[in-house]
């Protein structure tokens, strides 16, 4: 009997696996293929959490999974001293299916290991839950999301004492503990009632909600500019079935807002997401019923957060009337300007002030920022090396912290928090485009000026999905051939760099090698070419079955520079096989 299979078995034969989880595992016993896939591998417990599909088995989300990781987290917390545990932990969940479910399993397995546990009366965003973190002053949070992922996902997201999702050190502590139990035998857990008489359980109410906006309001930058045009400015919102809806709508009318146009068909908590194929914010598709109200209203402006109210995307309409889905970047180098500008003419810039943004992002928010003479910082792919650096400079008081965000639609204005947060995110996009209202400028016109200023930057992702155990086996295959044969040239562009954030090596084409600098370790690949513009990154996901390639340039329009993009893009697929 093959090892997955004797897994398997052990499930369904084990007294701690409750009927129904029993009942759905007998469904598939005929099904060699899915029940490999369920347990071929254990759920993977990374620097930023687990995510994986919802269901029975060591490869899915579910109670047994999640008491596992929480008793993780237990020790991870109790390692720290009793100090720790009576600090406690905050523990958030989003409007996925199960989500509820998870918090509360998080929470009897934490107190049962005599932890403190604050648990949020309902769903949270994301970035209230690592605020919360901070103003509760807990050892640790766990947040219950699979971000954007499609309603087949659930995952769970572990943070430090900052705020901030856990450093590598500390990950690596809960995954060695994780490691160490078994998912049956080792798991400490409360009943629902012994959780409650325990004394360890607190509820956490609407006060806490009061403070982060609050705390968020303060990042306003031209509130004159809301007051001026609130009478008659329109915008289109969508929480996308998640989080978003309370607090982006309690934000909108702190600020003065009077005419926000909610998609009621989406305004609805639902880990279903009916409305859309997947709740994310970078898709076009999910925002048709958006931009059918938008064009009912004569609207220039719709802003969209996901399930967990973390990311946030927008879709303007041009000088055409055509609804254009602005990227990550776009929307980032929208914010970078205007947050820049803004400050600068107030004065509030300094020789510390900083921008952080990750590798796979814009270079065009290092040309804004150097117009402002504020420093620009390179981290790696992922919020919480953003969250790194903030504490840092908390820590140290070496740099301000300005706004960091990320091409995946991640933003972050004001030190409130340690991840990024689309509430602040649409408090600023909202009062940016009504500020540019009152300029006579739509918020496309605004990054046209963008572009004719600092040129005409392009970017493009490209997500290759490699499911399942085979596809695991394809990204490794994938990512040791592109380092044993690296691309030589690029559509007639010779590749002059290779950096390999891995082995931490730089080698320039003439031979030379030097050293990564002051970031830690990660499979990514960069590829430089020899126009001095063009690079493509290649990295697989962290969160999903992915292999991303990531590509930008710079042209004489922006046409001009999408084509360029277009051409490298087609040329790498084909040298990498895919």
């Amino acid at each position: 009997m093959s090892d997955y299979k004797s897994i398997y078995e052990r499930w369904i034969s084990s007294e701690v696996t409750d009927k129904a989880a029993k009942d759905e595992l007998l469904s598939i016993k005929d099904d060699e293929k899915e029940i490999e896939e369920r347990f071929y591998r254990e759920l993977e417990f990374g620097t930023a959490g687990m995510r994986g599909i919802l269901g029975m088995g060591t490869n899915r989300m579910n109670i047994y999974t999640v008491r596992r990781a929480s008793q993780g987290v237990a020790k991870y917390v109790n390692g720290r001293g009793a100090d720790a545990a009576a600090k406690g932990v905050l523990i958030g969940y989003d409007t996925r299916n199960f989500s509820r479910e998870f918090a509360e399993e998080t929470a009897k397995v934490l107190t049962k290991n005599g932890i403190k546990v604050y648990l949020f009366n309902a769903v949270h965003s994301v970035p209230e839950v690592s605020f919360g973190i901070r103003t509760l002053g807990t050892a640790a949070g766990v947040m219950i999301t699979a971000s954007h992922n499609p309603k087949e996902y659930n995952g769970y997201k572990v943070y430090g004492p900052d705020g901030g999702q856990l450093p590598p050190e500390a990950a690596d502590v809960v995954v060695e503990a994780i490691n160490s139990y078994d998912i049956f035998d080792d798991i400490e857990v409360f009943s629902k009632e012994e959780m409650e008489k325990s004394g360890l359980l607190e509820i956490v109410g609407p006060k806490l909600d009061e403070q982060f906006l609050d705390a968020i309001s303060v990042q306003q930058l031209n509130p004159d500019a809301v007051k001026a045009v609130s009478d008659t400015f329109k915008f289109v919102y969508t929480p996308f079935h998640g989080t978003g809806s309370r607090p982006v709508q309690a934000i909108l009318k702190k600020m003065g807002f009077k005419n926000v146009l909610v998609v009621k068909e989406q305004d609805n908590e639902d880990g279903d997401f009916p409305t859309v194929k997947s709740p994310n914010p970078e898709d076009k598709e999910g925002f048709e019923i958006a931009i059918n109200l938008a064009k009912e209203n004569g609207v220039d402006v719709i802003i969209g957060t996901d399930p967990d109210c973390d990311r946030v995307g927008i879709v303007v309409r041009d000088a055409e009337g055509v609804y254009r889905t602005l990227t990550g970047n776009q929307t980032g180098a929208l914010l970078c300007e205007y947050i820049l500008s803004s400050k600068a003419a107030k004065g509030m810039l300094s020789d510390k002030s900083v921008i952080i943004k990750t590798i796979v992002t814009t270079e065009l928010a290092a040309a804004i920022a150097k117009n402002y003479n504020v420093e620009i910082m390179n981290v790696l792919t992922g919020f919480k090396y953003i969250g790194e650096k903030m504490t840092e400079f908390a820590e140290t008081g070496s740099h301000e912290y300005v706004f960091g965000f990320e091409e995946s639609y991640g933003y972050l204005a004001g030190t409130h928090a340690r991840d990024k947060d689309g509430v602040v995110a649409v408090m600023l996009i909202a009062e940016m485009a009504a500020f540019y209202k009152t300029k006579g400028k739509s918020l496309y016109e605004a990054l046209q000026d963008i572009y004719k200023k600092y040129g005409y930057f392009a970017e493009k992702t490209v997500s290759i999905t490699m499911p399942g155990k085979d596809g695991m086996e394809k990204m490794a295959a994938l990512l040791s051939g592109l380092r044993e044969n690296a691309p030589v040239s690029v559509c007639g562009m010779d590749v002059v760099r290779v950096t390999d954030y891995k082995s931490g090596e730089i080698k320039e084409k003439d031979g030379r090698i030097s050293a990564v600098e002051g970031l830690p370790k990660s499979d990514v690949l960069k590829y430089n070419l020899s126009d001095g513009k063009t690079y493509f990154i290649v990295r697989p996901s962290g969160t999903e079955p992915k292999i991303k390639i990531y590509l930008g340039t710079a042209g004489n329009s922006f046409d001009d520079a999408s084509e360029i993009i277009e051409k490298v893009l087609s040329d790498v697929k084909k040298q990498m096989g895919v």
